[in-house]
């Protein structure tokens, strides 16, 4: 993950579903088609709800995993 760049960080750890999913639907603007978002989180519920909200608003998920209990996802942002 270290060598993988990305333009924005979106930090929901600490937060439980929803509430990550619903700062991706905002954070998702903070980039530009085509740039890369990293979300961070602790909620293991997220392992099933960012995967599925890229797939259904088309956005490519590049990258994820978990290191130390903390979930990580690099998210490119498509034309939605």
């Amino acid at each position: 993950m270290a060598d993988l760049f990305f333009h924005a960080e979106l930090d929901t750890r600490g937060l439980f579903c929803p509430e990550p999913v619903m700062m991706l639907h905002t954070g998702i603007n903070d980039v530009q088609v085509g740039q890369v978002l990293k979300v961070l989180a602790t909620d293991p519920s997220t392992t099933r709800d960012i995967p599925r909200f890229c797939q259904f608003l088309g956005h490519e998920l590049l990258e994820h995993g978990e290191q130390g209990g903390e979930y990580f996802y690099l998210i490119k942002r498509c034309e939605a």
